[in-house]
């Protein structure tokens, strides 16, 4: 009797050990997200440290492929369980597509900025379409673009060693957030105010000059401010950016940086608009990816190493370690974006 009732425990101790083996396997398995991401999230999603938490903490791996924020909402999501664009006219225009997804988070914030070597920052000091604070410094979008408009050339704000006109470089406002928010910032300043369906008729016009004066554009805007950095001051002047894509590059690139600082400037456009990174949940699976990065840690890793603003408010306080001088504290001129609608209407124009 003490045998059988010995090889009774024996067998119940495998049966719960085995389940136990079948309860942490499960628990340990790690589910694999696929979506679309903006190439300028690219660093933070293969950043290691990044990665650990996802998968340690919230036994999560995010797969993606790169796309241009406008472009992903409008390509084909089949297989995907999320897209992680930069805007939320990215959102708005998903929703006007194919209604609420499952769920949707603004992970973090960058605004919209401009980047140009010293000589063209003095330039634009010079004529007073620029202007610097306190080590900040600032462009007034007004006159920019007025000189824009204007056809005034490089030369005409003494700078013979640059070809043609004052433009500024963007990414491709049909396919990338870059240039749609600087599409929609051009749009505001051109009517003085927010465009929306009572003003944009009159500035459609003046809106597809200015862009036709730009020719080829990337449809990154990984892909541009790679460009900025490599090709000089004589093939893009002036671009238009995300002042995080400066600051990760510093804090990756630390002794490129150390060479090349002197002549890199961030330029904040007076009035800006703040790009809103939002991961849209395409099914419940890829809803995991919002927890995931709004973990404290995760939020953390996000501004020191690669830029983005997730705290309070979105004031930085700890700016020093970029080791990048001109970081605005707070950006107080901020501009609302023009809605879907309007976006949408302007997108269609530019194509």
């Amino acid at each position: 009797m003490k045998t059988k009732l010995m090889g009774l425990g024996i067998l119940a101790a495998v049966i719960v050990a085995a389940v136990v083996y079948v309860w942490v396997s499960d628990s340990r398995e790690v589910t694999e997200i696929s979506g679309y991401v903006g190439g300028e999230k690219i660093g933070l999603l293969e950043d290691e440290e990044v990665q650990e938490i996802l998968r340690d903490q919230y036994r999560l791996e995010m797969d993606y492929a790169k796309a241009g924020s406008i472009e992903m909402v409008t390509a084909d999501a089949s297989g995907r369980d999320y897209l992680f664009p930069s805007s939320q006219t990215a959102l708005e225009l998903y929703e006007r597509l194919f209604g609420s997804p499952v769920k949707s988070e603004i992970v973090f914030n960058t605004p919209i900025v401009l980047y140009t070597r010293s000589a063209v920052a003095q330039a634009l000091l010079d004529s007073g379409i620029a202007s610097e604070q306190d080590g900040i410094y600032y462009v007034d979008m007004a006159l920019l673009t007025e000189a824009v408009e204007n056809g005034t050339s490089w030369a005409d704000l003494g700078l013979p060693q640059l070809y043609g006109n004052v433009t500024v470089g963007t990414t491709d406002p049909v396919k990338s957030n870059s240039g749609n928010m600087f599409a929609g910032l051009l749009a505001n300043t051109l009517c003085k105010g927010v465009a929306d369906e009572t003003n944009l008729d009159s500035i459609l016009p003046r809106l597809q000059d200015i862009f036709q004066k730009l020719g080829y554009m990337e449809s990154s805007s990984a892909d541009l401010f790679d460009q900025f950095l490599k090709t000089g001051m004589g093939a893009k002047p002036l671009i238009a950016g995300y002042e995080s894509q400066l600051l990760e590059f510093a804090a990756e690139n630390p002794d490129t940086w150390s060479q090349i600082k002197g002549d890199i400037i961030l330029l904040y456009p007076t009035p800006t608009v703040w790009s809103s990174h939002v991961f849209i949940a395409l099914d419940e699976t890829g809803a995991a990816g919002i927890d995931a990065l709004l973990d404290p840690e995760v939020q953390r890793l996000a501004w020191e190493k690669h830029g983005f603003r997730t705290g309070v408010y979105d004031v930085p306080t700890d700016a020093d370690h970029f080791g990048v001088s001109g970081i605005a504290p707070e950006i107080t001129m901020i501009a609302p974006m023009p809605d879907s609608e309007t976006m949408e209407r302007i997108i269609e124009a530019l194509q």
